[in-house]
């Protein structure tokens, strides 16, 4: 069985080898927590995921975010975030969702799959029509997963598409 489930305390161990195992910037995936010890992440790193995602204690210039690891039965095979709001920056970079899944399960639909519960979460958070994401261009595998959940290309630079999903239906 496949599910989203919020960072928590009860799972640590699993949750931390997945953080430890993933680089520190990916696809523009970033974890600023790679190589952290067992320690620091039971103490520091798990708890403040946490927080973050009630909007307590934010550093300046961040926005309530949670973190969501895809399971797979019992193995953690991805992380998504969900930005409950966007700042100016979000707007203009990486948007409501940012997702990353583990190398040995890329190609194997954990992300597709992943991406659509992770926008019935965001339903019950974001109060916005749209949500916005974003993708490197050499990234064409990201970018089809986005678009098999009914994203759509907005805009792009040199480097990035600027994808939009309906999430509310306008009456």
């Amino acid at each position: 069985m496949i599910y989203l489930k919020e960072a928590n305390m009860e799972d640590v161990e699993k949750e931390y080898e997945f953080i430890t195992n993933t680089p520190e910037d990916e696809n523009g995936f970033t974890n600023p927590d790679s190589g952290c010890s067992l320690e620091d992440f039971k103490d520091k790193i798990l708890p403040g995921l946490i927080k973050m995602s009630r909007g307590i204690d934010l550093p300046k210039g961040f926005v309530p975010q949670t973190s969501y690891f895809l399971w797979d039965d019992d193995k953690i095979v991805g992380l998504f975030r969900v930005r409950h709001y966007l700042n100016e920056f979000l707007k203009e970079h990486a948007g409501h969702i940012g997702y990353g899944i583990a190398k040995e399960y890329r190609g194997k639909g954990y992300a597709t799959k992943g991406l659509s519960l992770a926008l019935d979460m965001a339903r019950d958070i974001i109060l916005e029509d749209e949500l916005y994401m974003s993708v490197r261009k050499n990234n064409p595998a990201s970018l089809k997963v986005q678009t098999k959940n009914g994203a759509y290309i907005h805009h792009e630079d040199e480097e990035e598409y600027y994808t939009r999903v309906k999430i509310w239906e306008v009456e």
